[in-house]
C-alpha cells in the first residue's frame, strides 16, 4: 500500500445522513480489535486474528494513515473504509504501471444489512473524486462474498476480470467518473463536510 498522493490528510469529517467518516482516534482502538478479531468479518479477508495478539500489536491510535476513514454511527465505530494504492505486483490492474486507488471496507457484523457500507463507501468515493478528480478507483472482492458483490454493483463498479488469489476466485472491477455517470449512481444522499 502506498499513499494516495497530494491529498491533505486528514480531511474534515464527512457527514452523511446517518454516519460520520473521520480519521481514527485513540478511543477507536477497542473497535479495531473487535473488527479484526471477528470470525464473521474475517471470512472473506483471510480469517480473523487472535484477540490477544491484537491487544499487544494494535497501536494506541489504530489505523492512523492517509486514506483510512473510521465509520462512526451515533458516537460508536461500526467499521472502516480505506482508499489505498493497489500494489502493482498483485493481479488486477487497469494499467500495468499504475497502482490505481483501491477501496476497501470492513464493518462489524451487527452493522450489516442496514446500508451503512453503501452510504459510507459512496461518501468516501465522492470525497476521493473531489480530492483527485478523474482518477479511477478499483475494487477487489471474493466472488463468494455476495454482500460485497452487490455493494460493488450498487456503487457503480464494473467487472474487468476475475482471477485466483488467496485461494479463492476474486472479482476485480473499476469505477471512474465516466462509469459512475453511466450507471446513474447518485452521490451519497446528504453528504456534506463539517
Amino acid at each position: 500500500m502506498t499513499e494516495l498522493g497530494p491529498v491533505a490528510w486528514p480531511p474534515a469529517p464527512i457527514r452523511t445522513e446517518r454516519l460520520v467518516l473521520r480519521a481514527p482516534e485513540a478511543r477507536d482502538r477497542a473497535a479495531f480489535i473487535e473488527l479484526f478479531a471477528s470470525p464473521e468479518v474475517g471470512t472473506y479477508i483471510g480469517d480473523s486474528r487472535p484477540r490477544d495478539e491484537l491487544e499487544r500489536t494494535v497501536p494506541e491510535v489504530p489505523g492512523r494513515r492517509p486514506g483510512l476513514f473510521v465509520i462512526d454511527l451515533d458516537g460508536a465505530v461500526i467499521g472502516m473504509v480505506t482508499l489505498d494504492r493497489r500494489d502493482t505486483e498483485r493481479p488486477g490492474l487497469v494499467r500495468p504501471d499504475a497502482g490505481e486507488a483501491e477501496i476497501g471496507y470492513l464493518f462489524l457484523p451487527e452493522a450489516w444489512g442496514y446500508g451503512y457500507a453503501a452510504e459510507a463507501c459512496a461518501a468516501a468515493l465522492d470525497w476521493f473524486a473531489d480530492a483527485l478528480p478523474g482518477e479511477r478507483v478499483v475494487l477487489c472482492t471474493q466472488t463468494a462474498n455476495d454482500r460485497s458483490m452487490r455493494l460493488a454493483a450498487k456503487l457503480g463498479f464494473t467487472e474487468l476480470e476475475r482471477f485466483e488469489e488467496y485461494g479463492a476466485e476474486q472479482w476485480f472491477g473499476v469505477r471512474s467518473s465516466v462509469t459512475h455517470t453511466a450507471h446513474g449512481v447518485a452521490p451519497a444522499p446528504g453528504v456534506r463536510r463539517s
